[in-house]
């Protein structure tokens, strides 16, 4: 396949690449804002700083990191791994500014806010809680001159948290923005891949599983057949009792053929009134099977219509990977034309794709 048609039927696993791609550009950058805030900080005069030079040295080790992370091709694919460990180094990073400037009194404590929002946008609600609860813990230690040497209260507690409270507010707000897109990207993947007349996968989700099933098949060394299936009279059906008996026609052809299939066949509107069916490690003898199963079950299929009984019956097409076709165009050409071959030589037919001749049932 070339190299655009490729990128046109990527599975679920290069479009969560493409996602983590984003977050890993977005987290570079608050990485390299981080580190210009401390540099900037550190290269102030008068600033409350134990040892200026130490603070540059770890700036310049922490830059190294971003580099090897970001530039160097240290991590070549994306990954929630990768993400998390950024996320821990800009911790200890920020932990040590702040040991070094102040501890909870320096100016750059808010630094944190950064890891916070970082973790709820790309890591989920589970490792931000998780990252808060560090954070509070590295907190309170720093914090503890306030109630070294006496007695601990909940006054000394309280203006403790007192100070840290927005950051609980805000890595809760982040938290719920970062589910709520999560939602909406689930729902919107959901619909673009699922034909609401039917509630089957359309062309587009088709073709993904379809892509991801050569390459197991071709990894693995497996068969697998896909079925092309076509009414023969839905537009009679049309022209004669309105597109409402069409639609209804459609429907009960969806029906008839999911009936005849295993939960590991995958079924789908190609468009129209054709319908195309994949079916893992299935030769083609099984595949003339199962498809003149569903020849009979559609043909036995019938509905009212004001009064009207609509019937119709289907032409069938089968290839089978890797004796007709090694890709996703090669397969889709040769099982459509197998479907024409029913239908040319008198509907309602089951036909395996062949070069000179076809097995007709």
């Amino acid at each position: 396949m070339k190299i655009l048609d490729k990128l046109h039927f990527t599975d679920e696993i290069n479009v969560e690449q493409v996602e983590l791609k984003g977050f890993s550009r977005s987290v570079a950058e608050l990485e390299w804002l981080l580190l210009i805030l401390v540099i900037l900080y550190a290269t102030v005069p008068d600033t409350l700083i134990e040892d200026k030079w130490l603070i540059i040295k770890s700036s310049l080790y922490f830059a190294g990191f971003v580099l090897a992370f970001h530039y160097l091709n240290f991590y070549k694919r994306e990954t929630r791994w990768k993400l998390a460990i950024e996320v821990w180094v800009m911790i200890a990073f920020i932990t040590f500014v702040l040991w070094h400037t102040g501890k909870i009194d320096s100016p750059l404590l808010n630094l944190y806010l950064l890891v916070i929002i970082t973790s709820g946008l790309t890591l989920g609600k589970l490792t931000t809680v998780l990252i808060l609860a560090l954070i509070t813990c590295v907190y309170l230690y720093m914090g503890q001159p306030m109630y070294t040497g006496t007695a601990f209260s909940l006054q000394n507690f309280g203006q403790l948290m007192a100070v840290f409270s927005p950051y609980l507010l805000i890595a809760y707000l982040t938290t719920m923005l970062s589910a709520d897109l999560q939602y909406a990207r689930k729902m919107f993947k959901h619909l673009s891949e699922i034909d609401d007349m039917t509630g089957l996968h359309n062309i587009r989700s088709f073709n993904n599983t379809l892509m991801a099933e050569i390459i197991q098949s071709t990894r693995y060394k497996r068969i697998f057949s896909i079925l092309m299936i076509d009414a023969d009279n839905l537009k009679e059906v049309n022209d004669r009792y309105g597109h409402e008996a069409g639609n209804r026609l459609i429907k009960a052809l969806s029906n008839a053929i999911k009936s005849c299939l295993r939960e590991s066949d995958t079924l789908a509107r190609y468009g129209g009134d054709e319908f195309i069916a994949l079916l893992p490690e299935t030769d083609s003898d099984n595949a003339l099977e199962v498809g003149d199963r569903i020849r009979k079950a559609i043909e036995n299929t019938a509905f009212d219509m004001e009064g009207n009984q609509i019937k119709t019956t289907a032409s069938i097409g089968i290839a089978s990977f890797p004796n007709h076709g090694a890709n996703i165009d090669g397969l889709l050409h040769k099982v459509d034309r197998a479907m024409y071959q029913s239908k040319n030589s008198g509907r309602n037919k089951v036909t395996l794709y062949s070069e000179s001749e076809s097995r007709l049932h």
